[in-house]
C-alpha cells in the first residue's frame, strides 16, 4: 500500500480549498464526518480505516498486546532447560563448542568463560508438557494456551539497538514503530482513544536499568498522528489532558474551534499533512478528557479479577496495573497496546535479581491471557511476550555455585505468543545442548514482525511508505511468516 506525498499534497490543497470556500466551511465537513460515522456505526470497527482500504488476507487478530520485557530475560533460567550446563558446571564453554558469537565489551576482557547452569528447576506443564522454570509458575499454568518459541535470534548485541530493532525493524533510530505501521495501515477502531498506546514499568530485578526513549513508540517519517500515546505511571494518565485551572469545558471547546480554524487556513495555504495531524491531535485530546478517566477507573472491576492480576494491580505504574489496563484498552478497541517492563538485565547476582523480576511479571502476564480467554477475547487478541536478545551460557564475572550472571547473547533466545490465531500448546524451534546455537527452525526479528502483521490481515511486503525516494516497510527487504506456529485456520 503506497502513498505518494506529492499527490497527497495536491489532494489536501484541493479538499481544504473546497471546504474553506464553501459557505459553511469546515463546520459542514466536521458535521458530515460525524454523520458518516453514524451511518456506518453498525459496521465492524476493526475494518481498515487507514491507508489500506481492505485487508490483504483475512485477519485472525483484531488487536495486539505486546509485553516487551526490556533487558533480555535469561532463557536458560526460564524457558530453555539445559542439563549439560549443570553437568559441565565451571568448565570452559570453548572446550565444548566453537564460540563464534562476538562478545560485548563487558566480557571481552575475560580470560575464562565458564559454563553456568541454572539453579532453578524446570517443570512440565499442561497437556503439552511444556517445560518452564519454577520462577514462572503462573505462566506455566497457561502452557496449553501459548506457543513457546525457543529459536529467536537477532544481530544486535547491545540493548539500545536491539530494543530499537524489535520495535521498528531497524537497529538505528529513525524508523516507524510497529504500532505506528498498524495505525497507518488500519486506522483507528475507537475514535475516543488512541490507536496505539505505550506504557512502561520498572521492575524490581534491576532498578538501575537501561532507559527507554519515546522514539521507540514514535512514527518517524510516517505522519505523527500514528505515533504511540504514552500513558503515564504517575500523575495524569496522559500529559496535558486536563483543562488549565479556571478554564472550563466550554472555553476549551471554543479555543479548539478557533485554533482549528486557524490551522485550517494554514493547511489551505501550505498543504502540510502535519497541520492536519495537529488538528486531529487536539480533537483526540478533547475526546480523551472523557474516555481516559473512564478507562482508568478500575472501581468496576470485580475483586476476583483484581486478585488474579496480583497484589500490585491497584498501584499505578506497576506491570500488573498496566496488564489490567491493556485488557481494558483491548475491550475498548485499541489496536496496538505496548507494555515495556524494565529490569531483566542480570549481568551479576542473577540469583537475587531474577526471582524478583519474575514475581513482577509472572502472575500478571498469565492473568492477562486468562482474563482475555474467559471474556472470549483471546481468539482475536495476539499477545506477544519477550525481550530484545538472550543471555550467555557462560558466566560474566566470578562464578560460584550460589552466584552467577549472564552477558548478552543474540544468537538464540526464547519468546512466547498466545491467541490471535497462533497455535496453542506447542514449543517451536530448539537450541543446542549448550544453548549457544539454534539447531532447528530459526525465527528472526523480521519473521516475528511479518507474522504479527499477517495475523492482523496485513501482507508485510505490501504495507509501504515512500520517504526520501525509497519505499520503506517494517521488515525492510526481509521476513517470512512463520506458518508452522499458526493455527490451521490462520494458514491462509
Amino acid at each position: 500500500m503506497i502513498m505518494n506525498p506529492f499527490h497527497e499534497h495536491q489532494s489536501l490543497l484541493s479538499r481544504r480549498h473546497f471546504f474553506g470556500k464553501t459557505a459553511a466551511g469546515a463546520g459542514v465537513a466536521a458535521l458530515g464526518s460525524l454523520l458518516d460515522q453514524d451511518l456506518v456505526a453498525a459496521d465492524d470497527p476493526f475494518q481498515p480505516k487507514g491507508v489500506m482500504k481492505e485487508f490483504h488476507q483475512p485477519p485472525k487478530a483484531k488487536r495486539v498486546i505486546y509485553l516487551f520485557q526490556s533487558g533480555a530475560p535469561s532463557q536458560q533460567d526460564l524457558f530453555d532447560p539445559k542439563p549439560m550446563l549443570n553437568k559441565h558446571f565451571g568448565e570452559e564453554l570453548g572446550d565444548h563448542i566453537e564460540m563464534t558469537q562476538r562478545v560485548t565489551g563487558m566480557t571481552a576482557g575475560q580470560s575464562s568463560f565458564p559454563m553456568a547452569g541454572s539453579i532453578y528447576q524446570f517443570n512440565k506443564h499442561g497437556e503439552s508438557g511444556t517445560e518452564i522454570s519454577e520462577l514462572l509458575p503462573h505462566i506455566g499454568s497457561i502452557a496449553d494456551d501459548i506457543c513457546l518459541v525457543r529459536s529467536m535470534h537477532t544481530e544486535a548485541i547491545n540493548h539500545d539497538p536491539a530494543i530499537t530493532f524489535f520495535q521498528t525493524g531497524h537497529q538505528l533510530p529513525g524508523r516507524p514503530s510497529i504500532g505506528s505501521w498498524l495505525s497507518y495501515g488500519l486506522g483507528s477502531a475507537n475514535d475516543n482513544l488512541p490507536t496505539f498506546v505505550a506504557m512502561a514499568s520498572r521492575g524490581t530485578g534491576r532498578p538501575s536499568c537501561q532507559p527507554l526513549y519515546d522514539r521507540l513508540w514514535g512514527s518517524a517519517f510516517i505522519p505523527t498522528q500514528h505515533a504511540g500515546v504514552k500513558f503515564m505511571g504517575t500523575g495524569d494518565p496522559v500529559l496535558y489532558l486536563k483543562n488549565p485551572a479556571g478554564f472550563d469545558a466550554k472555553a476549551r471547546r471554543r479555543m479548539l474551534d478557533d485554533l482549528a480554524e486557524l490551522n485550517e487556513q494554514k493547511l489551505e495555504d501550505f498543504g502540510d499533512p502535519e497541520i492536519n495531524t495537529r488538528i486531529q491531535s487536539y480533537e483526540m485530546a478533547y475526546r480523551m478528557q472523557t474516555s481516559v478517566p473512564e478507562l482508568t477507573d478500575i472501581s468496576d472491576e470485580p475483586e476476583h479479577v483484581l486478585e488474579m492480576y496480583g497484589p500490585d494491580v491497584k498501584t499505578r505504574g506497576t506491570y500488573a496495573y498496566n496488564c489490567l489496563m491493556a485488557r481494558r484498552m483491548a475491550e475498548r478497541d485499541v489496536r496496538f497496546i505496548q507494555l515495556y517492563h524494565m529490569g531483566w538485565d542480570q549481568h551479576s547476582n542473577l540469583q537475587v535479581q531474577l526471582p524478583g523480576q519474575c514475581r513482577d511479571a509472572d502472575q500478571a502476564s498469565a492473568a492477562l491471557v486468562k482474563d482475555l480467554k474467559q471474556r472470549g477475547m483471546l481468539d482475536d487478541t495476539l499477545v506477544v511476550w519477550g525481550g530484545e536478545f538472550g543471555r550467555t551460557s557462560y558466566c560474566q564475572g566470578k562464578l560460584t555455585r550460589e552466584s552467577y550472571g549472564r552477558d548478552h547473547h543474540p544468537r538464540c533466545f526464547s519468546m512466547w505468543m498466545a491467541g490471535g490465531g497462533i497455535r496453542p500448546g506447542m514449543t517451536y524451534g530448539s537450541t543446542d545442548e549448550y544453548c549457544y546455537n539454534i539447531v532447528e527452525n530459526p525465527v528472526h526479528v523480521h519473521d516475528l514482525h511479518a507474522t504479527m502483521l499477517h495475523q492482523m490481515g496485513i501482507n508485510h511486503e505490501k504495507l509501504t511508505y515512500r520517504f526520501q525516494g525509497r519505499y520503506f516497510r517494517l521488515t525492510d527487504v526481509h521476513g517470512h511468516v512463520v506458518k508452522d506456529i499458526l493455527a490451521p485456520a490462520s494458514m491462509g
